[in-house]
């Protein structure tokens, strides 16, 4: 099928009558679309609990254990010159 083909096929089909729909599909789609809208709000607020609560865990970590400063020596120096 040619390109010119395809495009005509198409036009013939979006410039048919559309077919009556059950009046029932509407309502269905409404509900889906709600629930689908109310799962997705729901894992968002999820992750960003998650990264929040892995942003305050991290922080407290790091206050604790300060890594950032070098641990003690477990040995003394030895002693020269005395």
């Amino acid at each position: 099928m040619r390109e010119n083909d395809r495009d005509a096929a198409v036009r013939r089909l979006l410039e048919q009558s559309p077919r009556p729909l059950p009046p029932e599909i509407h309502t269905e789609a409404v509900r889906r679309g709600a629930r689908l809208l109310r799962r997705r709000t729901f894992a968002r607020r999820m992750m960003w609990l998650l990264l929040f609560s892995a942003a305050v865990a991290f922080t407290v970590w790091a206050l604790t254990a300060r890594p950032w400063v070098e641990p003690p020596s477990d040995t003394t120096p030895p002693l020269t010159g005395w």
